[in-house]
């Protein structure tokens, strides 16, 4: 679980500010079988936190090897949601955006 945890703290040095620009959003990650994080984009700016965020723009539901794949790029996220591998809550095209803010 440590690697997991290692992967969502690295998404900071990986954040591209500029993408973020004029966005309030906020990605919910929901782990079924480890740690659930959520990620706060604010107009530029980026936030990580572990837990539940009360009113996410898009929660993302997926096991450990799927976020780690998606995160790393190892997997293509529009693959693991057509494969039934991550399901998506919310503003579903949000999801989407996720590579540009944190490019691989």
């Amino acid at each position: 679980m440590a690697d997991i945890n290692a992967i969502i703290e690295g998404l900071q040095d990986k954040f591209n500010a500029e993408a973020a620009n004029g966005m309030e959003e906020v990605f919910q990650f929901n782990i079924e079988d480890g740690d659930n994080y959520h990620i706060t984009i604010n107009n530029g700016s980026c936030e990580i936190a572990q837990g539940e965020h009360d009113e996410p723009s898009v929660t993302l539901i997926m096991d450990t090897e799927t976020l780690k794949g998606v995160l790393t790029g190892e997997e293509d996220g529009m693959q693991a949601f057509m494969a039934g591998k991550l399901r998506a809550e919310g503003d579903m095209m949000l999801a989407t955006k996720l590579s540009a803010l944190f490019p691989v």
